[in-house]
């Protein structure tokens, strides 16, 4: 039985790397290794396989599972909008708060310059803010700190359940803290950026440190393949 396993495992392993060596050498002009590989695999098995981020900047979502969908918020003038505002168009949302005082602003900036170093691409993407401290983020307070970083950027706040909703389909991690030595609260929180397709479901996941140039790519590349399709 051993001897099969091992013989079982070899096989496998010539198989992924004969599959990575055709990949290699079978790419179409420009297309990374990855994205080759990923369709060849995919041929093999007979699914049809997300396009990938170009460089590895963002995160592919398994097969089968959907972050995002419905909501229903105020932005920052005031207007109810829901995802049906947004059908059509790609977002990059981040959900934080205004009197964050470090991370919040450095993704925030962050986004500003994904969409700087994008292009022309970049004038396809909204800029979001949706805020997981609706208590003291009003529409007013938002309106003031998303034009501090980019002119396009867009603020959403909500009651207290429209924002646990819009969180939870997002699956966003917040909650509220306060310690003794603070005169007001802190929000602790997930810290992911949201590529978010024209459907209004997360195509790409970003990490807090992941390059701007390498988060730039990846977006390219999935507005190039909804185009293409």
């Amino acid at each position: 039985m051993l001897r099969v396993i091992r013989y079982s495992a070899f096989a496998l392993l010539a198989m992924v790397a004969g599959l990575w060596a055709y990949a290699w050498v079978a790419r179409a002009p420009g297309q990374g290794v990855g994205e080759a590989f990923a369709q060849r695999l995919a041929g093999v098995f007979g699914q049809q396989m997300p396009v990938p981020g170009a460089g590895g900047g963002g995160l592919q979502l398994p097969g089968g599972i959907s972050i995002g969908g419905a909501f229903s918020l105020t932005r920052q003038d005031g207007v109810a909008v829901t995802e049906r505002d947004y059908a059509g168009r790609w977002l990059l949302v981040y959900f934080g708060f205004t009197y964050c005082p470090d991370v919040c602003p450095t993704e925030l900036g962050r986004i500003a310059d994904v969409l700087d170093a994008m292009g022309p691409g970049g004038d396809r993407v909204t800029p979001m803010l949706i805020t997981i401290d609706p208590e003291r983020d009003t529409p007013a307070a938002l309106a003031d700190y998303v034009s501090r970083f980019h002119p396009r950027m867009q603020g959403l706040t909500g009651t207290t359940e429209q924002i646990a909703q819009v969180a939870r389909r997002y699956r966003v991690f917040y909650s509220r803290v306060q310690r003794p030595d603070m005169s007001a609260y802190l929000m602790d929180h997930s810290s992911f950026i949201y590529l978010v397709g024209p459907d209004g479901l997360v195509r790409l996941l970003f990490r807090p440190d992941t390059a701007v140039e390498e988060m730039a790519r990846a977006i390219n590349v999935q507005l190039r393949a909804n185009t293409a399709s």
